[in-house]
């Protein structure tokens, strides 16, 4: 079994489309999406009528659950621009995702851990700062799940690591590099523009696990950011930085 990870594209469809050539360049059996699919100020519409096209095992991520539970006036400002560019189709494809999602029965697909969407399953926040978390944290926050395969997203940190015989993969973001959140305070900076995937191998050893960094038109995407009036996004599309506190 070969298969691609992507998850938290946020409407970054020149980025989502310079993964899908780079994974058929690679080839695989199937794409998986972990959620996170259009919320941003870039292309919402557009990405999630790409996804509704493609016929790719996709779980719900938080903002998507936040996009179509919300009322605009709690709504942060991605998830508010996103809501109001999508119709009706786009949104009863939403709502159809489920939370998190088995692939076979050793490979679970999920967005932060197997029991929430928003924290985060491989990282500590340290001093605004995240870090990977220790075995024993790890481990409690999977609570009894036992599978050969984890594959998550949420934290747009690309991650690949083993505890108790469970391989964990987070594929890093497709369509935002960088990022800060209130939740505790802290920022997230991959430090490059490049739009990130994984590929997922079984073998007769255990599972290989490739992380994939991908260039494309990342200045256009800032540029969308900039004219929508976003530039905190612009500057991370543009650097994979944030812009100094």
């Amino acid at each position: 079994m070969r298969f691609a990870l992507i998850s938290d594209i946020h409407g970054n469809l020149p980025a989502l489309e310079a993964v899908c050539a780079d994974i058929r360049r690679q080839g695989c059996d199937v794409i998986a999406n972990l959620g996170d699919c259009l919320s941003g100020p870039l292309w919402p519409l557009e990405t999630a009528r790409f996804l509704m096209a493609q016929d790719w095992p996709t779980i719900a991520g938080n903002h998507e659950r936040q996009l179509l539970t919300l009322p605009p006036q709690r709504q942060n400002l991605s998830d508010r621009f996103a809501a109001a560019a999508l119709g009706e189709a786009e949104r009863a494809w939403l709502a159809a995702l489920p939370p998190q999602r088995y692939l076979r029965d050793d490979v679970l697909l999920c967005h932060g851990t197997p029991h929430s969407d928003v924290h985060y399953l491989t990282e500590d926040i340290c001093d605004g700062q995240t870090v990977l978390a220790a075995a024993g944290v790890i481990r409690e926050r999977l609570a009894g799940v036992r599978v050969s395969l984890l594959a998550c997203g949420h934290t747009h940190i690309p991650r690949s690591l083993c505890v108790d015989g469970c391989q964990i993969v987070n594929p890093g973001s497709v369509g935002l590099p960088a990022y800060d959140d209130d939740h505790p305070p802290h920022r997230v900076e991959n430090g490059s523009p490049h739009a990130r995937y994984a590929l997922v191998a079984q073998t007769a050893q255990g599972w290989t696990v490739a992380l994939h960094s991908v260039p494309y038109d990342h200045r256009a995407a800032a540029a969308k950011a900039q004219q929508e009036n976003r530039p905190d996004w612009a500057h991370a599309l543009q650097y994979g930085y944030l812009p100094a506190a």
